[in-house]
């Protein structure tokens, strides 16, 4: 029974280094590990790992609150559709066989891989960021920001912002994953924000977003509490290791390493369903 523990402690452990690494994107290791390697059902782990993530950010989100890194307008726009997509998804999830969210899934992993490749080979600097705390994105953007950081707030940048929030909450509710593989492109697209700001928005966002997809679980009493403890606690420690250790390491290498290792799990996923 304690080896049990300790197992699901180390697999926590693996998405709290990723998430602490990437500041977004490593918590889409947690379906797999918790579907073939704690052999829950889709419709178990997707709950257990949206509170999970939600814990795990909310470690990092702390972190950059203390250092004045979060720019809470767009936050609590980009939260407020969040809050309303993850249940839906969660609710929708309900309808569809293992089979054919696993394949979903799978595809998603994918499609994160390869905009993490292509991010590190386009936009190296950014991928030093957990990661240059400077950095604006070379769009016009439809949020704008005032000299004293201030948001100027339009009916255009609401509506992106909760829509876009809206959407990754959704899948955020299917699939389980936290969503800052959505959350940092738009608010670097949506808002002249600097990458290190982005990261530590999307910390937040990924908390709040967690925490509302698996509240219905919760309040239901459907969360296998003995794995979810120690999936945890190994999660939470992998995120405070991981943030001590991603400035000296991040950079393009790392962020092709864990594209290549999302690729390969979405590969595995499809090739269990396959055989």
């Amino acid at each position: 029974m304690l080896l049990d523990y300790v197992i699901t402690a180390l697999y926590g452990s693996i998405v709290g280094i990723s998430l602490g690494l990437t500041g977004g994107g490593g918590s889409i290791f947690a379906i797999p590990l918790l579907i073939y390697g704690l052999h829950l059902s889709m419709t178990e782990a997707v709950p257990i790992s949206l509170f999970t993530v939600a814990l795990s950010a909310a470690v990092g989100a702390w972190y950059s609150y203390r250092a004045r890194l979060l720019l809470w307008q767009p936050i609590i726009m980009f939260a407020s559709g969040g809050i309303v997509g993850a249940p839906i998804g969660v609710i929708l999830a309900q309808y569809f066989q293992q089979s054919t969210l696993i394949w979903g899934f799978a595809i998603l992993t994918f499609v994160v891989g390869i905009i993490m490749w292509r991010k590190s080979l386009t936009r190296p600097d950014e991928t030093r960021v957990v990661r240059a705390i400077t950095g604006v994105v070379d769009k016009d953007p439809i949020c704008r920001l005032s000299a004293d950081g201030k948001l100027s707030f339009t009916t255009p940048c609401a509506v992106v912002l909760m829509l876009v929030g809206f959407v990754t909450g959704l899948l955020s509710g299917l699939f389980g994953v936290g969503g800052g593989f959505l959350i940092v492109p738009a608010l670097l697209t949506v808002i002249e924000l600097g990458i290190h700001r982005a990261v530590a928005a999307s910390l937040m966002i990924i908390t709040v977003i967690g925490l509302s997809g698996s509240s219905g679980a919760i309040l239901r009493g459907e969360l296998q509490w003995p794995i979810m403890i120690p999936f945890i606690i190994g999660s939470i420690i992998g995120m405070l290791s991981g943030r001590k250790i991603a400035t000296r390491i991040a950079g393009p290498v790392l962020q092709r390493i864990f594209a290549s290792a999302i690729l390969i799990v979405g590969f595995n996923m499809l090739l269990f369903l396959l055989i």
